[in-house]
């Protein structure tokens, strides 16, 4: 405990004379502290006080005053806050005819678009009493196609000798399995990645965040997490389908609630000198019965095989007295076998034989990463770069055997103008099989402006 008061005492300290990145307000606002005091180098990415308040269940108080009573004690403000990603996104390639409007211009993220408020959400987060506490991201965007409360998870979480055991319900539109729980920056959790281009910085991203049967990244379930300073071990039991209401025939999920797919994650957490480490992996079984394309009755679901595996490291540091982080990824999603899309109907479901939920291909999908991300000036411009290779699983030519191959270079910068308000500025340049013949997507250009208050 020594160590963490200590650590954050230093970080503070360093902090009263810099300007910080965006972050969830709703936190600092709960525990009065500025945002870097959780976070590495710049948002999201967390430290190591950062993932000691998150594995806390957020229920961590500050100066913020609190309403108490017999078996109450909540802020007395309802936290909440506010994030925009106004972004400007160019693929290099040009819109197909479906892709025009009716303008005769087409314009499209291929070739050069504007997007206002690619987020425009609000969170909500922090305690609900002692050991219980909450986050919530709610959009706000107009987008009839997408969730209300596009995150929910309310980790319950008890120290039990040196050991804080949790227990997280949570439910996502997008996140995946790891929005239960996940304390590190890799990617292998979707909202806390080190750069804005997720699938060229992340084998997690890229290799399973999609797959079969329309799968893009929708989960629910239940994380059982035992957490110390060291590392922590998380099984979480999960369907990967929406949730948020599922009574209602209007909303959420179309009828598929059997959580029968599991995840086991590891990771440790060591430290040394100046040196924090967060080195793990996991992998993922089970059956998943996956509702999509809106569907509404379990009859018209399907059931894949969930399987992949996965590693992930992180170190932060410093080099020349200056913040760096190094990060290294890799992901698999193996082919289960037979032809993918054969369906049977047995007992009112529809088996989908030969598809794993995060690969519907013929051939082993997978990708590794490695990168780095050092800050220049401290806590105001940070300059990053990361290299991505893999295989997508398909076929250069059906039946042949040959995988299709993803290669990518990242390279980036983010200025934080203000305590809250960041510039963005990345460019990837991808090669490969896969980006053959057309060249959208082949160099990708993102600038961006992010604000959260």
């Amino acid at each position: 405990m020594k160590k963490i008061v200590l650590s954050l005492a230093s970080v503070l300290a360093a902090t009263a004379f810099a300007p910080e990145a965006a972050a969830v307000a709703s936190f600092a606002r709960q525990t009065g502290m500025a945002c870097s005091a959780c976070h590495q180098q710049h948002f999201p990415v967390l430290n190591s006080f950062g993932r000691a308040f998150k594995a806390g269940g957020y229920t961590m108080m500050g100066a913020q005053g609190k309403v108490e009573g017999d078996h109450l004690s909540i802020p007395d403000t309802l936290n909440l806050s506010m994030l925009l990603k106004l972004r400007y996104q160019d693929q290099g390639g040009s819109p197909t005819a479906t892709q025009n409007l009716g303008d005769g211009l087409g314009v499209t993220s291929s070739n050069g678009q504007w997007q206002f408020g690619d987020e425009l959400v609000m969170f909500g987060g922090g305690r609900v009493a002692e050991n219980v506490g909450f986050f919530t991201e709610i959009t706000l965007a107009k987008n009839p196609t997408s969730a209300n409360a596009a995150i929910f998870r309310m980790p319950f979480a008890f120290d039990v000798g040196s050991v804080k055991l949790s227990f997280v319900p949570f439910t996502s539109d997008a996140g995946g399995v790891t929005t239960g729980y996940d304390l590190g920056s890799t990617g292998t959790l979707r909202a806390n990645r080190w750069s804005e281009q997720r699938s060229d910085i992340s084998a997690f991203q890229y290799s399973l965040s999609s797959g079969a049967g329309g799968y893009g990244g929708a989960a629910t379930g239940f994380a059982f997490v035992a957490q110390n300073d060291m590392g922590y071990i998380n099984y979480t039991r999960w369907s990967p389908n929406y949730m948020i209401g599922a009574n209602s025939a209007a909303a959420g999920n179309s009828g598929a609630t059997d959580m029968n797919s599991n995840l086991f994650r590891f990771a440790i957490t060591p430290s040394y000198n100046d040196w924090a480490f967060h080195l793990g992996g996991g992998f993922m079984t089970g059956v998943s019965e996956l509702s999509g394309g809106g569907l509404t009755t379990v009859a018209n679901s399907a059931m894949y095989d969930a399987r992949a595996h996965f590693f992930d490291g992180q170190a932060h540091g410093k080099l020349g007295g200056k913040d760096i982080g190094f990060y290294a990824t890799y992901a698999k999603a193996p082919k289960v076998g037979g032809t993918c899309g054969t369906t049977t109907l047995t007992a009112g479901i529809q088996k989908t034989s030969g598809c794993n939920l995060f690969n519907g291909n013929a051939l082993d999908k997978w990708s590794w990463t490695l990168g780095a991300d050092y800050s220049i000036i401290p806590h105001t411009l940070h300059i990053g770069a990361a290299y991505r290779d893999g295989r997508t699983g398909q076929e250069t030519v059906a039946g042949n055997g040959q995988a299709k191959t993803a290669k990518s270079t990242m390279v980036q910068a983010i200025y934080d103008f203000t305590q809250n308000v960041a510039l963005h500025a990345i460019y990837s340049s991808r090669s490969g099989s896969v980006y053959l013949p057309t060249s959208s997507g082949q160099n990708e250009t993102l600038l961006m402006l992010e604000a959260a208050w």
